[in-house]
């Protein structure tokens, strides 16, 4: 029994490296391979959500859930599926799973109240949703208070983001400016106030807060995914392609590739932006290096030359 845990142990930490790694066809495979716990469910949920399955994604996820409903991760994973599909249903189903949402995120944080990143996701459906579904700006300042103690850069995040909603901008460049002032990890931040500059349309601004992002990336092994937040940003506003092309490389290069910007989308994107360049040969064998970690990612798939 030992041997087998062990086995098991070890199946799962490389089903987990391989998420973390962007490869999704070898994290499926690895997972296929374990028993039905709940944190195999889980796994595979995270990887068909990185693929955009959402349907996939929430019925793993509920299972997890249904096994193990006191383990806060789960509660926030099936919350953000659940989510996904929201976004792209009709208004009554939304409506619904809008409700459900709700429910995960709570239950996240009531499972952890020091998961910061199930306060996030709480905080900015509170902020977002309409009041119907259990949305209010109240409750958002509620969990902005909350995260004060656990993650105070995410709390001025969170504070930000409400003052933008109700159209306080200067107060919400303040929060983000605080953000990044308290940031343990400035490269995010850096994004994060980049993107904001970019919907007001103050986009030198933007590409100044860029570039320092990129900088304080290359020097914080922990901050690689801020290159693919801030390509993300560029690619969003229609500006400087050749920056963006630059920033997924130096991702895609680092040793600090998460699930959170899973490398084959990086892939994907970047062979977007070397074609936009001119560079067909380049973006061809990005396309190919996405669908060798994801065989059946649909943007993938769809790219032509």
């Amino acid at each position: 029994m030992a041997t087998a845990g062990h086995a098991q142990y070890q199946l799962t930490a490389q089903a987990t490296a391989a998420l973390e790694a962007g490869d999704a066809d070898r994290a499926l495979a690895l997972i296929n391979a374990l028993p039905p716990t709940a944190e195999a469910h889980n796994l595979r949920c995270r990887v068909q959500y990185v693929l955009e399955h959402w349907d996939a994604a929430a019925n793993e996820c509920q299972q997890a859930v249904n096994m193990d409903g006191g383990n806060s991760d789960y509660h926030l994973w099936l919350g953000r599926a659940l989510g996904e599909k929201a976004d792209r249903a009709s208004f009554l189903s939304a409506y619904g799973l809008g409700k459900r949402v709700r429910i995960e995120f709570e239950a996240a944080v009531k499972a952890n109240p020091r998961n910061a990143e199930a306060l996030a996701d709480l905080g900015e459906f509170y902020y977002s949703a309409p009041g119907i579904v259990g949305g209010g700006d109240d409750k958002a300042q509620g969990v902005a208070n909350q995260l004060d103690g656990v993650d105070p850069a995410r709390a001025y995040e969170l504070r930000a983001r409400i003052a933008e909603s109700q159209k306080d901008y200067g107060t919400a460049e303040r929060e983000f400016k605080q953000a990044l002032a308290v940031s343990s990890h400035p490269a995010f931040q850096w994004v994060t106030l980049a993107a904001f500059y970019s919907r007001r349309g103050r986009l030198q601004e933007m590409e100044a807060a860029l570039e320092n992002g990129q900088k304080d990336a290359l020097r914080d092994r922990h901050a690689g995914v801020a290159l693919y937040n801030g390509a993300s940003v560029l690619i969003k506003a229609g500006k400087n392609s050749a920056l963006a092309a630059r920033m997924l490389e130096e991702y895609l290069a680092s040793t600090s590739k998460t699930e959170e910007a899973p490398a084959f989308v990086a892939h994907t994107r970047l062979a977007q932006l070397k074609a936009q360049l001119g560079d067909k040969a380049g973006a061809q064998q990005e396309k190919n290096a996405a669908l060798q970690l994801a065989h059946d990612y649909r943007a993938a798939q769809d790219l032509r030359f």
